[in-house]
């Protein structure tokens, strides 16, 4: 099944869509396959993170914030994920939803600079939500689809 995600991915980011649409699609492809409670695609340049789409309940409390800010800006700093096992008491954590108990932070690096460029944010109503198979798997999805974030 994995498999097919990342297929399913693949096809998503590379489809003639604007790319606002390839976004939201490739949000709502990884919520639907873990069943996680949200899932935000972000935008990284040098000084800030912006949502570009996301598929849940609603945008984020912060669509926009310095790339210091929250687990995302650990992320960005270590280019590497980062996860949040039970935000309410991670003081780096960055309010998306008062209900999120948890959330996992991948970043996207651009292969010819080694800069992160995007990210995606996966996040649980559940504390301690993800294991180390669900970094792997999304890991895999962000390779997947760095596409989206490439010139076409």
């Amino acid at each position: 099944m994995p498999q097919e995600l990342l297929n399913r991915i693949r096809d998503l980011v590379r489809s003639g869509q604007p790319r606002h649409d390839r976004a939201s699609n490739l949000a709502s492809a990884i919520k639907a396959f873990g069943q996680y409670s949200w899932v935000g695609i972000y935008d990284v340049d040098s000084q800030s993170v912006s949502i570009l789409a996301f598929a849940g309940s609603g945008p984020p409390a912060f669509p926009t914030f310095p790339i210091t800010k929250g687990l995302t800006g650990s992320a960005i700093a270590q280019k590497s994920p980062v996860g949040g096992g039970d935000v309410a008491n991670d003081p780096r954590y960055l309010t998306t939803f008062g209900t999120t108990a948890s959330e996992i932070i991948i970043p996207i690096l651009d292969r010819q600079t080694g800069q992160v460029i995007g990210t995606i944010n996966v996040e649980s109503s559940q504390k301690n939500a993800f294991s180390q198979n669900d970094q792997q798997l999304l890991q895999q999805c962000a390779s997947a689809a760095l596409p989206l974030w490439l010139p076409i």
